[in-house]
């Protein structure tokens, strides 16, 4: 009993956590941009990546799959870090277990971030994506984790991919410091 109880405080402290300051470089996008986390409507979702922030596990992550028109997507602390091998970046999460699906009636509007899945609703992880606009048919599919308060003209000069899939072919922009703000 004391060991869960030890694991609940350890994943309710992040989340007084109210966002994350993203610094990114690359050939498209240099700057910092600021994300507010909804942990008021996705509170799991909100712990677990200023868990892994704090962690500094989102460092050195490149940005993998960039669809001009719709969003950029991040976040593979597994495969996605810079200088590793890419061709899996996309495929993995954290140690940490995937999440539930918080979904709420937030749309996804520009620049609303969203955590990445698969087809299962509840198997978010660690990836996270950032909408360049609306994108309405993800309302009620994906959860709503924060918003881009500053920066979006950072998230805008993102390299973009190639094809359908958005993939990012040569060298990709990436997270080079992610922190927990208050």
């Amino acid at each position: 009993m004391r060991k869960l109880a030890f694991v609940l405080a350890l994943l309710a402290s992040p989340a007084a956590a109210t966002g994350l300051s993203i610094q990114i470089e690359g050939d498209g996008a240099n700057g910092t941009v600021v994300i507010d986390l909804a942990d008021d409507i996705a509170p799991g979702h909100a712990a677990q990546i200023a868990a892994l922030a704090a962690e500094g596990a989102y460092d050195g992550v490149v940005f993998h799959r960039v669809i001009d028109g719709f969003m950029a997507q991040t976040g593979d602390v597994e495969f996605g870090k810079m200088g590793g091998n890419m061709s899996r970046a996309g495929t993995g999460g954290s140690s940490r277990p995937d999440l539930k699906a918080e979904f709420s009636d937030v749309p996804f509007e520009r620049g609303v971030v969203g955590m990445a899945r698969s087809k299962d609703p509840n198997s978010a992880n660690s990836q996270f994506f950032i909408m360049f606009a609306p994108g309405y048919f993800l309302n009620g599919q994906y959860t709503v984790v924060g918003h881009v308060t500053e920066g979006m003209d950072v998230v805008d000069a993102i390299k973009r991919g190639k094809g359908r899939t958005g993939e990012v072919v040569g060298k990709p922009d990436v997270m080079t410091k992610v922190t927990v703000t208050d």
